[in-house]
């Protein structure tokens, strides 16, 4: 059966003795009037037996500095303001440096925390309280140095725009558990929005249906949910939704298209979402300890209440969850400084981030949630001359973190050089990432393809290995 047929279409297809099979079953079931559970939203069956059942990513836009979180290299203190030597930069490319920066030392000071005695800066004392829960991959790599592709490689998987993003393959792979929320959603802090936008979340070449749906900041995260003026109310509007999806439903039992499948959901699914979504958003139910704990200002949108709402959603059985905080970018200079405004962006997410670990520990959600956190790239071991000293745009190693969902906690998985150039223990590709990522979620990755331009794609092209090293 094609991708693009529905279960309608193909037994219209059919000889009339497997549809009087089918109808002879659901009526010996006593099924007959019972809902349909059917769509592209409906809760699918994995591959094998998943470890989590649902990710928060909390995507860092901009690229942190590894070298000043949690990637402590004192050699490269001893070496400051020395040029690096040519066999050093052999064969490496950076965005912007001229050849002629010198190393750049840690910026910040650095100890171990923990039963496990993982190293991290002082710019993240909280991240003290959960690093024991940690799992981090310190040897990240990836294949694009300019943030608009490398943040769409990092999503897609490919730096060309038009891809599926992940959320949207687990979303088409395994549907959503959810049936009064999306099953991919959306949140975003900081001064802007993430570089390429929408590309992020798209759905590219699968059914619109899977795409991310963005939440706005307050009270009202989707537009146009409430009645209209003239429908008539509740029983008038569903009333019009009843009649328009039946009309729809005439159209996609003759041609099979899954847009108009996704019209037909997304219509619905507005509708339950007119109760859902208000309720989602009133914290007044949250306890003034767990308003505390996250940091959060009622009534006023941050990156912790995003946190706090990441955790409302996936108890909703909303099945991906992608956080954006943006300005990370720290090349030297106004709102880059790396001395002054990487404190700031830490002091941001920092509670927030130990806050979302603790409480769904407590909760009993992490052991099948998995949390990452992360960036597009790293930044680089030498310094970058502009209006203050920063760093450039770093792809052969950098740090991101997972909790929960699978892997081991409280390790630290791969190595880099003394000076933080290069993996010299364990590289992690991007695309080992999204193997492991889907693996976690019971998929196989090589096994979740889409047939489009007469080739099957998928989340990792041609490559990725599942990183076997960390999980539990």
């Amino acid at each position: 059966m094609s991708l693009r047929e529905n279960r309608r279409h193909f037994f219209e297809k059919c000889s009339i003795g497997l549809g009087s099979i089918a109808l002879a079953h659901l009526l010996n079931d006593g099924k007959l009037t019972a809902d349909v559970v059917d769509g592209p939203f409906v809760s699918k069956p994995t591959s094998f037996r998943p470890q989590a059942k649902r990710i928060i990513y909390l995507f860092m836009a901009g690229g942190p500095s590894q070298l000043e979180l949690f990637d402590y290299k004192p050699v490269l203190s001893k070496f400051n303001g020395k040029a690096p030597t040519a066999e050093m930069l052999k064969g490496k490319r950076f965005a912007f440096l001229k050849g002629k920066e010198k190393l750049l030392g840690p910026t910040r000071r650095f100890g171990r925390f923990g039963q496990s005695g993982m190293t991290m800066s002082d710019l993240l004392p909280n991240h003290a309280k959960i690093v024991d829960d940690l799992c981090f991959v310190k040897t990240v790599q990836t294949d694009v140095f300019n943030h608009g592709p490398a943040k769409i490689f990092m999503n897609t998987g490919s730096a060309q725009t038009g891809r599926p993003s992940m959320g949207s393959w687990l979303s088409y792979g395994i549907g959503s558990e959810s049936d009064s929320l999306p099953g991919f959603v959306v949140l975003q802090s900081g001064p802007r929005g993430p570089r390429n936008g929408a590309q992020l979340w798209s759905s590219g070449f699968l059914p619109s249906t899977y795409q991310g749906v963005p939440f706005r900041k307050g009270a009202t995260p989707i537009l146009n949910l409430s009645t209209p003026a003239g429908i008539g109310g509740k029983a008038g509007q569903s009333k019009f939704i009843e009649t328009v999806s039946g009309m729809n439903r005439l159209r996609v039992d003759r041609t099979g298209d899954p847009e108009i499948e996704t019209r037909i959901a997304a219509y619905e699914m507005a509708y339950r979402m007119q109760t859902s979504a208000p309720e989602l958003m009133d914290l007044a139910g949250e306890t003034q300890e767990t308003i505390d704990l996250y940091g959060v200002e009622r009534g006023k949108p941050s990156y912790a209440a995003n946190c706090l709402l990441a955790r409302r959603l996936i108890e909703r059985d909303v099945r991906f969850v992608q956080l954006y905080h943006t300005n990370w970018d720290h090349h030297g200079g106004g709102g880059e400084n790396l001395r002054t405004d990487l404190p700031k962006r830490t002091a941001e997410i920092d509670q927030a981030n130990a806050a979302l670990i603790i409480d769904l520990k407590r909760r009993g959600l992490l052991e099948d949630t998995l949390v990452i956190w992360g960036g597009e790239f790293g930044r680089t071991p030498m310094g970058e001359e502009r209006q203050s000293v920063g760093r450039d745009h770093h792809i052969e190693a950098f740090t991101i973190w997972m909790a929960g969902g699978g892997v081991k906690a409280g390790m630290q998985f791969g190595k880099t050089d003394e000076l933080g150039f290069a993996p010299v223990e364990n590289p992690v590709h991007v695309h080992d990432l999204h193997a492991t990522i889907l693996h976690l979620m019971g998929i196989d990755h090589q096994k979740l393809t889409y047939r489009f331009m007469g080739r099957d794609f998928r989340l990792t092209d041609v490559h990725g290995e599942v990183i076997q090293g960390i999980l539990s």
